[in-house]
């Protein structure tokens, strides 16, 4: 670009919360992403250097202000314009290439592969009516866990990763030791219909990790201790099948239902306050924290907490760090093509309407870093949205069939996609297209799960194999 083009132009450097750092600054126009970063760097006083991501009325600042936003979106070099800057991941998940195994014994669909909270193990659950843990250092079965009389539906680990639970066709819940494969007691019954969603209270707020919802088709949720093994209590108030439970960062329990609303219940079990606005079934909930949620004291460096309030502490200072300064955000996805980004604990209306889709939302996610949504429709697309405003970004196509399900790499630059096409496709953010293509399935891939750590991805689906894949 020649001399003549180059402008000055008034910049002013702001955090995503919205205060102002360092002074108003007279910037070249062809400043880049890179001179940024020297520059908040220094303004910060960060000892080491710190990588950023920068935005200009939400679009990112890839290559240099002239290219994306001046000339990119029309803005006038006369604007003061406003830098956004938001801190990313200090380490980098490498993309998975290949299949480093095809791990055979269910002799049903996989419906749900989950990793433990720290990484280290992975668990299936199967149209067998078994749950399965798998040996991830020999890429082998480990534990074959028998007793459910019927599809195993969902699994979830507590989030110290020492009780493994399923909820089955069957009506019932079931405990698991993780490491002897055997079961903890009895099952867990009371329900009347099958269960279809499973939540633990999150470790910041109970160290002990004793605390389980699920959800069932009956219309209601069970809250159990899973230490004396009983219902503490019972939340009744849908007037449909309850299709998703979750435990949220300030102790509340958050539903979704068939009957159109999402419900908000106290920690005693009294109803907080109902969410409507869906025009058809409420089919998946979302919220901002669920990555430190799952993952409670364990971080990308995998260090072992040595007691429990240790753990409780770690996990307390993940859960505030992931948080940031506003409120926790909660998305729900529904059957009338739609989601609606909420603001739950201040509003009873949405943040923003999010529409789009051309058919069923089936499953939604936010960004372990809270900033980025990413959404999975019955329409073959995977959709982006802005976590915090709810704002659109872009459609995400490859797939020649439904999306069941979307999963982030840990360092929110990554995105996985499993379709009813028999691929996993991985899409990279930054660039907003298509990175890698992972065929290998012979059927339809209902569940995909990246490990917290980043190093491998495990898929799992109709053709009853489940795979794990590595870099």
């Amino acid at each position: 670009m020649s001399a003549a083009e180059t402008r000055t132009i008034l910049a002013q450097f702001q955090s995503a919360d919205g205060d102002k750092t360092g002074p108003p600054l007279s910037l070249p126009s062809d400043v880049t992403a890179e001179q940024l970063s020297i520059l908040i760097n220094k303004f910060l006083e960060n000892e080491e250097t710190h990588p950023y991501s920068f935005y200009i009325d939400s679009k990112e600042v890839v290559h240099s202000i002239q290219k994306d936003i001046i000339e990119g979106e029309k803005r006038s070099a006369e604007d003061t314009l406003v830098i956004v800057y938001q801190p990313q991941a200090f380490f980098k998940v490498r993309a998975v290439t290949r299949c480093s195994s095809s791990m055979t014994g269910h002799t049903e669909a996989v419906i749900s592969a989950s990793f433990s909270p720290d990484g280290s193990q992975l668990a299936s659950g199967s149209g067998d009516t078994t749950v399965r843990i798998w040996d991830l250092a020999t890429e082998t079965p480990r534990h074959t866990l028998k007793g459910h009389k019927n599809w195993v539906l969902s699994i979830s680990w507590s989030p110290d990763g020492r009780t493994l639970a399923s909820g089955s066709m069957d009506n019932t819940v079931r405990l698991w030791d993780p490491r002897t494969g055997k079961e903890l007691g009895g099952p867990l019954t009371g329900h009347r219909k099958w269960i279809t969603s499973l939540a633990w209270e999150p470790l910041h707020i109970n160290p002990k990790a004793n605390r389980l919802a699920s959800s069932s088709k009956d219309g209601t949720v069970r809250v159990w201790d899973t230490s004396v093994r009983r219902c503490v209590f019972t939340l009744a108030g849908h007037t449909a099948a309850v299709t998703c439970v979750k435990w949220g960062g300030d102790g509340r329990i958050y539903t979704s239902s068939q009957d159109k609303t999402i419900k908000i219940w106290n920690p005693d079990g009294s109803l907080f306050k109902t969410l409507t606005g869906h025009a058809h079934w409420v089919n998946t909930l979302a919220f901002s924290t669920d990555f430190v949620l799952r993952t409670g004291a364990y971080d990308h460096t995998g260090r072992e907490p040595g007691s429990e309030a240790e753990a409780q502490a770690m996990a307390l200072k993940r859960y505030n760090e992931a948080k940031g300064k506003g409120p926790e955000r909660l998305v729900s996805g529904s059957d009338d093509f739609t989601m609606f980004l909420w603001d739950p604990l201040n509003s009873t209306k949405p943040v923003e309407r999010l529409v789009g889709h051309q058919k069923v939302v089936n499953h939604v996610s936010f960004s372990p870093d809270g900033r980025l949504l990413a959404s999975a429709s019955f329409d073959n697309s995977v959709k982006l949205w802005d976590g915090v405003s709810g704002k659109f970004i872009a459609s995400l196509r490859g797939h020649v069939a439904a999306v069941y399900q979307v999963c982030w790499s840990s360092d929110s630059r990554m995105l996985l996609s499993a379709s009813k096409d028999s691929t996993l496709k991985i899409w990279d953010l930054r660039t907003k297209k298509l990175k890698l293509e992972l065929p290998g399935h012979a059927d339809e891939v209902f569940t995909v799960d990246w490990s917290p750590g980043g190093d491998r991805v495990a898929s799992g689906g109709k053709d009853r194999e489940l795979k794990l894949w590595k870099n």
